[in-house]
Order: structure tokens, then sequence, then C-alpha cells
């Protein structure tokens, strides 16, 4: 059969650091069964290290408990960063791990710029807790960043959410959770992610083809159907960029996700050096792919624009960036070659206030992370078939542009509504025949 190209702009982001490879050796996961305690020995002493990711937030907001923090000197990798009880001592203690030279300078100052402006966005919610909650989230994220800054975490081309001996998914849960406005975040066709439910549990395979806002865009998502589709929530598959995957600021976020992880087409000659080292771990990313939906049950998440959206540079008006028609050709011919039952749909996410992009496409890893507390949305369309789609269609190549723009076509049609109803404040009445806007149960306090 024919995979993606390894090259492909459909699958690849953003890319330059090789400190990170995709391991030449991976096995394909129907056979890996490594173990994360040999690669983080220091959590095996610690049955408690799930409580690291039961943060203060997810207790105050997610239930009526009133609990304090766990104290972190049980779970944590350094007393210097779990231990803190101030933004006095979380502040101090980067400085005094770049005094020890176990923190470069680089790292810290991005570290220090994020407290701040995830502090901001906290505090800009009104919650009378964010003063703890900023503590509690942002103790553990510092503990983990240092983690790996000391031992750096390798993705193999597929990788598996850490969800224990300390995990990783709920700590991106409770990072993100105080970032959004639940009263102000919109969910179209909930059924329709209910329908696809049903197509796991028959074996069947789904694809999301998507428009990609920001780094938040999968706890976003996990976020808003945490309360009526767990299921998809927890086992989403994102395909990658490789920034995500080295950035030592978000490699802990990407930690806790289903990745199936790839070097951006943008970015492959780069370093001319290291572009054929690019396209053998792209290979094995699409072999990986190939096998897991051979497998079925699978949900899948990829943006055909190859990156995230950025606005204007004119109107400053946001909107999802163009797909392109042959890595999504490519992707639909992956499905069908599966040997097993495949779904397309078309899915909008509106999301970028939360965690903006740099304006322009940045070769450097280390990019500034501006926060702030707003509404999101997410929106299902119905599947797309192609036959259906191009029937009247004289070519292959005329069918490949025509099927790339239906699914195209959808999500600006379901993002136009999400814009509508968060940034246009027009709420549940934005809603439209075809897109039916809810609201997540979120602890709405």
């Amino acid at each position: 059969m024919s995979f993606l190209s390894p090259s492909s702009a459909t699958l690849f982001f953003s890319a330059t650091n090789p400190r990170v490879s995709l391991s030449p050796t991976s096995t394909p996961s129907s056979l890996r069964s490594r173990s994360i305690f040999r690669r983080f020995p220091y959590l095996a002493f610690s049955r408690a290290a799930n409580a690291a990711a039961e943060t203060f937030e997810d207790k105050k907001w997610s239930s009526s408990s009133t609990t304090r923090p766990v104290s972190g000197s049980e779970f944590g990798y350094s007393h210097t960063f779990i231990d803190a009880q101030s933004e006095q001592d979380l502040l101090s203690g980067i400085q005094r791990e770049v005094e020890a030279g176990t923190l470069p300078k680089h790292v810290a100052h991005s570290m220090e710029e994020l407290y701040q402006n995830y502090k901001n966005a906290v505090f800009q919610s009104g919650n009378p807790h964010a003063e703890d909650i900023v503590l509690s989230n942002m103790r553990v994220a510092f503990d983990r960043m240092f983690l790996d800054v000391k031992e750096p975490f390798e993705f193999s081309p597929y990788h598996e959410a850490i969800r224990e001996p300390f995990d990783y998914y709920k700590f991106g849960q409770n990072y993100i959770r105080p970032l959004i406005d639940f009263r102000e975040s919109y969910v179209g066709n909930v059924y329709l992610f209910s329908e696809i439910e049903q197509q796991l549990k028959q074996g069947e395979n789904v694809i999301l083809i998507s428009n990609h806002q920001s780094e938040a865009d999968p706890a976003v998502i996990a976020l808003l159907l945490e309360t009526t589709n767990p299921h998809i929530s927890e086992n989403i598959i994102y395909v990658a960029g490789d920034r995500v995957i080295t950035d030592p600021l978000c490699k802990p976020f990407s930690m806790g996700r289903d990745l199936l992880c790839v070097y951006s087409k943008k970015h492959m000659n780069d370093v001319p050096e290291l572009a054929d080292m690019k396209r053998r771990a792209n290979t094995r990313s699409l072999k990986e792919m190939a096998l897991l939906l051979r497998g079925g049950s699978k949900v899948i998440w990829i943006a055909p624009s190859g990156g995230r959206d950025r606005p204007d540079p004119i109107t400053n008006q946001w909107f999802p960036a163009p797909f392109d028609a042959t890595s999504l050709d490519n992707m639909r011919r992956l499905v069908d070659h599966a040997g097993v039952v495949g779904h397309i749909y078309p899915l909008a996410i509106l999301c970028h206030d939360i965690m903006p992009p740099p304006p322009q496409v940045e070769k450097e890893i280390g990019e500034k992370r501006l926060i702030s507390f707003n509404g999101t949305g997410i929106s299902l369309a119905p599947e797309i078939n192609f036959q259906k789609a191009t029937a009247s269609c004289g070519s292959p190549e005329e069918a490949k542009a025509a099927y790339s723009q239906a699914l195209y076509d959808s999500v600006c049609q379901q993002y136009n509504v999400l814009q509508s109803a968060i940034n246009g404040a027009k709420g549940l009445q934005a809603s439209t025949p075809s897109i039916s806007l809810s609201q997540p149960l979120q602890c709405l306090d």
C-alpha cells in the first residue's frame, strides 16, 4: 500500500532540535513493552506519584472538596519546586538552580515568563482560589520541566500517554482547566461525538480532520468532552510536530497525550545534515500509524494545514489555515487500506486566545507563551464520504482537491458559528440548523 509521503505537509508542523530523536530502533506499538520505571528510576520509590497531578485546582473546581494540596515532597522530582510554599519560593528556586549550573539560563527565563503569564491569566478568571491554583499548578509544572532538563525524555514514533506512576494526562488537564471560561465555551453537535464512540466500540476507525490553533488544542478538546464523552477525551491520538516533543516547557504536557510524532516539511531542511534522519523518522511514524489503523478502534486527530492558524496580518482576524489536498488524500488512502471500516469527520476548534502562537513561524525552539483566560469551542460535522463528495469529478486530481475543499469548507462553517458564539457574544443563539451548540457541564460555580 501507499503511505503518506514522509515529507507530507499534513503531518509535519515545526522542528529543528535534533536532541530528541524519534528512535530508529523503536518497535511497533503492537510489540512494545517498555518500562517507564527503567527510564525514570527515581519514580519507582513512590506510590504517591500520581498525587502530583491531582492539583488544588482539580479538587476545588471539579468537586466540593476543600482539601489542601498534597505535600509535594511525597511525589516530586526536586524539592526545589515541588515543596515551594509561595511565589517567592518558586522564583528563587529557579535562580538557585541557575547558579548551581543545573538549569540553563534561557530555560530559566522562559520559566519565569511562563509563571507570570499563567498567573495573570488565572487571575483574570476571578476565581477566589486563583493564588492557590497558580502555586499548585506551577510548582508541579516546574518540577516536571526541571526533570526533563536533567533527564530528557525521548519520544518514540508512537508515544502512548504516561498515566503512571505520574499521571501526565491529568496534569495537563488540570493546568489548562483554569484558563477556560466554561461559561463562554461551546460544543457543536455533541451527538456526533457519541456516534463516534459507538463506531470505536464496533472496532472502526475515526479520523478527525481539524484546524489547529494552539499548543493547548489537545487539552481543550479533552476538557470540553470529558463530561459527555470521556472515552474520546482520553483516547485521541494526535499527529504532532516535533516542536512539542523537544521544547522542555512543552514536553511534560505532550507526555500525557497519545502522539504520532513527526517532523515538519516546513523545517525538513533547516539543518541539511539532519534531513535524511527526519525523513526516516517520519517513515517510521507512518508505519506506526498504519499498524494502529489496522488494529481498529482508533481515533486520530490531524491538522492538514501543517501548522497552527494565524491571524491575518492586515485585519488581525483569525481563520482556519488552508488544508493541503495531497496530504489529506494520502491520509484518506491510509484509512482505506487499513482493512477496517474508517470514518473521516471535519472538526473545528477555536481556542487561540488561550495560548496564541507567535505571529510568524519560528525556527528556534522556545517561543514566548502568551496566555489568557477565555472561552473556547469545538464543533463536529457529519462525516464526509469521499465517493459522494467527488462523484462528479473527472480525474483523481480533481477529486483530491474537491474532497479537501469539502472538509475545509465544513471546518470553516463550524468555525464561524463558534466565532459568533464566543467572540460575537451570541452564545447558544449562534446555533444553525446544521450546527447545534451546547455547553459542557463543567464546574460553573
